[in-house]
């Protein structure tokens, strides 16, 4: 995943800086490098997927000026070629050594030219200013703060900074920093013009781009694996990456020793699309005890969120002390464009298009964020297809009565794009949706919320979430993780907008759980 850190100012400490700096050196095992700027400093820690020589180590110098950057550039081999033409010099087969020369050529207007998941730091010499920038969706994390002279820090991670700036608060997605503001430079969940596809071209194009996202997504100069759940997202993912290779591709799935659910849907997937498959189990011992640690990475409170880190966290632990693999494709983002099992309670497609918008925008605090910690911190860097701008762009443009679910079927639209074409066994292509958190089995949310239960009367409960006003405390279980992150991040938690839950303005989905298991219409999905 790599980390980067950057600190204005020409007084900066070095110790002050290295103490933040090395809290995320598992995002970047490999080597790590500090340039003073003479206006303040850059770190970079180092993972190394795309140009695995030394030549490729950041931060990136030209002319005085330094970028470091926590990204993959899709397409950066053709932007290289226009910028050799003009005379430039490249080091290495790193993708983001072209940012200083595109920041020479174009200044702020290169970042809307990305085609990219990024955070980076610039430091300009001709100005002596810093300047920073963040994906349109956040898929690359980056945050800020102030110090108590005023000098603005920027990390990948929260707990970077923490100790280090008054108030820690999540670089906003799509938006630039440069002389002391924030400037968006793309709203990716905006809808410029509204696109009245007919059905059958939506799904064909829906099925063009998402192979398109996953094809660009395979090149990478380390080894590349996939997390695959059995659900319908992380599978479609499998099954093209699949398709695109020319050798088996390697995946892997977790559950719960007791009730895992999507394992023997795993399975079928795996042997369906021939992959080498790897089953992890996790007991109720490892899920208790991983708790605050996962937390403590993860840097939230937030329900949803924390469940479904744990089996991420602990399958990405075994691929990382089991295997050589670098980099893992994952399902994330696929909710946000199609729905959820709540949003099929939307009382017209104009809600739904509202939620999927406010969603959209809130991501890198919730499953985004979920998928960055759980990877980076066992030092390997995700991939997220579904993130692919010109698929969400796409998607997210379509008349939103053809994604409200009609059709009797969530996700009605993704499912049909790939009807017919193979990739999947049916019984997959169309199995209803299952909560990400309670598929590894229902057995883990039941244990974590009996886990919260025994630690507090309910006296003790009404009285301890009094002392957060702040997205306060709804439920035992969500009272014990805002205690276990108080620890980390004390008086930080404005860092997350609110508790990932259903829309509870809609019929059906007033609940006092996230998990879909509540609502409804989950039916059979955790079958």
């Amino acid at each position: 995943m790599c980390s980067i850190m950057g600190y204005s100012g020409a007084d900066v400490d070095l110790s002050v800086f290295m103490e933040g700096f090395e809290r995320t050196v598992s995002r970047g095992p490999d080597c790590s490098r500090i340039v003073d700027t003479g206006h303040g400093l850059l770190g970079f820690h180092r993972l190394s997927i795309m140009g695995l020589t030394a030549s490729g180590m950041q931060p990136f110098e030209l002319g005085g000026s330094y970028a470091v950057c926590n990204g993959e550039l899709y397409g950066f081999e053709s932007m290289r070629d226009d910028l050799r033409a003009k005379g430039y010099v490249f080091q290495s087969d790193s993708d983001c050594e072209i940012l200083l020369p595109l920041w020479r050529e174009h200044g702020t207007d290169l970042f809307a030219m990305l085609d990219a998941e990024f955070a980076c730091i610039i430091y300009d010499a001709p100005s002596e200013s810093f300047i920073a920038a963040r994906d349109p969706i956040g898929i690359r994390p980056l945050y800020y703060g102030f110090d108590p002279r005023g000098h603005i820090v920027f990390a990948s991670e929260a707990k970077n900074l923490a100790g280090l700036v008054h108030t820690i608060l999540p670089f906003p997605p799509g938006h630039y920093w440069k002389d002391g503001r924030f400037v968006r430079y793309c709203d990716i969940a905006a809808v410029e013009t509204v696109c009245h596809d007919s059905l059958e071209t939506a799904c064909a194009t829906i099925r063009e781009k998402l192979v398109g996202g996953v094809r660009k997504r395979l090149v990478s100069d380390a080894k590349v694996g996939f997390l695959l759940s059995g659900g319908l997202d992380s599978s479609l993912v499998c099954a093209i990456a699949a398709r695109e290779l020319d050798h088996p591709i390697e995946t892997f799935a977790i559950g719960m020793e007791e009730d895992p659910i999507d394992l023997k849907y795993a399975r079928e997937t795996a042997a369906f699309i021939g992959s080498h498959h790897t089953e992890v189990t996790m007991t109720p011992e490892e899920v208790i005890g991983s708790l605050e640690d996962v937390i403590a990475l993860l840097g939230t409170y937030d329900i949803t969120t924390i469940r479904a880190s744990m089996g991420m966290y602990l399958v990405c632990k075994y691929i990382h002390e089991q295997t050589d693999i670098r980099v893992l494709l994952t399902g994330e983002i696929s909710d946000e464009l199609f729905g959820y099992k709540y949003t099929d309670f939307a009382p017209s497609a104009e809600a739904f298009q509202q939620e999927a918008e406010k969603r959209l925008r809130e991501l890198h605090m919730y499953d985004v964020l979920r998928a960055d910690r759980c990877i980076s911190v066992n030092s390997l860097e995700a991939r997220v297809p579904f993130g692919d701008l010109d698929f969400v762009r796409y998607v997210m443009a379509l008349d939103p009565r053809l994604k409200l679910n009609t059709y009797g079927k969530g996700k009605y639209l993704l499912r049909h794009a790939f009807e017919g074409t193979g990739l999947l066994p049916d019984d997959i292509l169309w199995r209803e949706k299952a909560a990400f958190s309670d598929a590894v089995g229902h057995s883990m949310v039941d244990y974590l919320k009996d886990y919260a239960e025994q630690r507090y009367t309910d006296e003790e409960f009404e009285e301890r979430r009094q002392a957060y006003p702040f997205a306060q405390p709804f439920t035992k279980e969500s009272l014990l993780y805002r205690e276990l992150f108080e620890r980390h991040y004390p008086g930080q938690a404005q860092m997350v907008a609110d508790f990932w839950m259903p829309n509870r303005t809609w019929e059906g989905c007033d609940v006092n759980d996230p998990s879909a298991r509540v609502l409804a219409n989950y039916g059979k999905s955790g079958e």
